[in-house]
Formats: structure tokens, sequence, C-alpha cells
């Protein structure tokens, strides 16, 4: 299936070295970003039996495959790069998930109408990745039964400095790629109908975990 510019861009920068890189990282010493593990370990202390998940933007697989480790059923992976979705169904082969994973390639808000909804979603490091933040988090709730997780990065100088340069080095590459530090993420998160339960910083990141407003409201009554 074809993918937009941006999307093109994004396999050409997240290449098939890198994505084996970090495997390696991880097969070592597990996630290698602190966001990551901090969103993983939150993820697990909830009710994860018979659970469906949906990670959007999933690189190497690292989510899905610790989360159908600690109870998850099935997975979905939608990613850009097709050389990390390659990486990632290897790997989830090499681990015996074969049977409980799915792959799809391109942009996930104009795949979205096709894919299935999910119990839990998750957006690791992707909203950053992505220009058009309203869009992604419609298109991504839509698809989210009961959990939502994410993370991003804070809204500080700092990171407004990172994207600048990560925008002239994708400038000179003459790539439609960008860095985006997005405003509102929460509020645009509420707007579409969830909750946060879970929020913790790092010193470049934000994790946060979100439930549906009306799963919420069930457990309460």
């Amino acid at each position: 299936m074809s993918c937009c510019a941006h999307c093109e861009d994004a396999g050409d920068l997240f290449n098939r070295e890198k994505a084996q890189n970090e495997l390696r990282k991880y097969r070592t010493s597990g996630p290698p970003n602190k966001s990551t593990r901090l969103l993983i370990d939150a993820l697990k202390t909830l009710d994860l039996q018979g659970r469906t998940l949906l990670d959007i933007g999933g690189g190497v697989g690292m989510i899905p495959l610790e989360l159908l480790g600690a109870g998850v059923s099935a997975s979905t992976l939608v990613e850009a790069s097709p050389a990390y979705l390659d990486v990632a169904e290897q790997e989830a082969r090499r681990r015996g998930f074969e049977n409980r994973t799915a792959y799809e390639y391109g942009d996930f808000v104009e795949r979205a109408p096709d894919l299935p909804e999910a119990d839990i979603v998750t957006l690791d490091r992707v909203f950053c990745c992505y220009p058009h933040l309203e869009e992604l988090v419609e298109a991504s709730t839509s698809k989210t039964a009961r959990w939502y997780g994410v993370t991003y990065p804070k809204e500080r100088w700092y990171n407004q400095v990172i994207g600048g340069l990560a925008g002239v080095y994708c400038w000179v590459r003459d790539m439609d790629f960008r860095m985006y530090i997005h405003t509102g993420v929460e509020e645009v998160i509420r707007a579409n109908g969830f909750v946060p339960f879970y929020q913790v910083n790092t010193i470049l990141w934000r994790v946060e975990l979100y439930e549906r407003e009306d799963g919420a409201a069930d457990d309460a009554g």
C-alpha cells in the first residue's frame, strides 16, 4: 500500500539499520527509553487478561511484545517504516507470538477506518512525528474501547530547540518529515471523551494513561 510523503520520509529516516540496533538494545536490557518503560509498567498494572491492543507507530514492537507476555490476547501494530514493521514481525515470530499479532503499514489516520477497535490503544513518541495532532487523536481515540496510553514531548523551550534542530536536519535532506512539539495535548484527548488516571514526567517527556469516560463511569457505578 502507498503512503504519504511524510510517512515515506519516516521510512527513510527510521531504516533497517536503526531498527536492528534498537532491537539489539531491547533484547539486551529491555526498552531503552525511560518514557517507554514507564508507559509499559503503568499498562501492566491494568487487568490485561484477554484484552486487545492497537499500537500505533510502534517501531520494533516493544509494547506489543511486553503486553502479549503480560496477558493481552492479540495485538495490531501500525507502522510507517517498512523496515521497523518487518523487524517487529520477525521478533514476534521468534518469541512465538505470530498467531496473536497483526501488522499494518501506512499512515494510521488514513488506515484507521479499516482497522479494528481495541481495548487498549498506545502511541509511544508518535505525536511528535505527526503534523496534525487533532486528526491523529480523533482517529486513535475512535478505535479505543477502554484505555489510551501516550508519550509525547513536554512543552518546554529545550524541546522546541531540539525540534528546530531536527527540522533543519530534515530540511537539509529535503524531507517532509519533521518533529512537532504540539500544545494542548491533554485538552485534545479530553475533548475526545477520555479522562487521565496516570501522568508522570521525565526530563523531556510526558507519559499518560487515559480511560474512556463511559468506561470510568461504568466502573464507578
